[in-house]
């Protein structure tokens, strides 16, 4: 897309590789970048939401990151003003194109806003987040859980804390922060159904993960269940 070329910040394109982890053996190796920053890119989203899925499909298969993020930015303000069978086409749209959602803040833009309020809607697909936490893809695993947002927010906690119980050996520090972060969402919501958890969980969870879900307690409650 030209507007992004016009935003590329050289400086920009040469730091992000070594914040998303680019270089060989990391999460997100051979991961392109121009340098533009996720505000620009809301922006030209939001300019060009009535962009045409053949042409969004070319965007989020592209190996340059800020053209997939863009793209997805393009489909999160399509479904966010589509009615119930377009909200379908998109949602349809995101699972084929599922090898581009293939670093955390792809997964992050997608999963709640699209995934999430889908399986909202349609409870009954609900079981293809537990199909993905089970996934050799650390994105399909990711997707899995924050997906779960969506709910969340709407007090529906259950999808997540089975999700989280799942994922307690995963053995990747972006699946621990996710959890961890779903589950400080839940505690935000439901304190004693977060305390539940890990009450049963805290002697077992990755130390991250831990640490993610209890943020917001006390220094005393946060000692209690990093001691465990």
């Amino acid at each position: 897309m030209q507007e992004l070329a016009r935003a590329a910040n050289p400086e920009k394109a040469a730091f992000f590789p070594r914040f998303f982890k680019t270089s060989p053996g990391e999460y997100a190796e051979g991961d392109q970048f121009l340098g533009v920053t996720v505000p620009e890119q809301r922006r030209i989203a939001k300019k060009h939401r009535e962009l045409p899925l053949p042409e969004i499909s070319k965007l989020v298969s592209s190996p340059i990151h800020e053209h997939r993020l863009t793209g997805f930015l393009v489909l999160t303000e399509k479904f966010r003003k589509a009615d119930e069978d377009t909200r379908a086409r998109l949602f349809t749209f995101c699972r084929k194109h599922l090898a581009g959602i293939n670093n955390w803040d792809l997964v992050d833009t997608v999963a709640p806003k699209i995934f999430g309020e889908h399986l909202i809607a349609h409870p009954e697909l609900r079981k293809m987040l537990h199909t993905f936490a089970g996934d050799t893809s650390l994105w399909k695993r990711r997707i899995a859980i924050i997906s779960t947002q969506a709910f969340i927010r709407r007090g529906d906690f259950e999808d997540t804390l089975t999700l989280a119980e799942r994922l307690l050996r995963d053995p990747h520090d972006l699946i621990h922060k996710a959890v961890g972060w779903m589950l400080r969402e839940v505690g935000d919501r439901d304190r004693a159904r977060l305390e539940e958890f890990l009450e049963r969980h805290a002697a077992e969870m990755p130390r991250t993960m831990l640490r993610y879900a209890i943020e917001k307690f006390s220094p005393e409650r946060r000692r209690h269940f990093m001691e465990r």
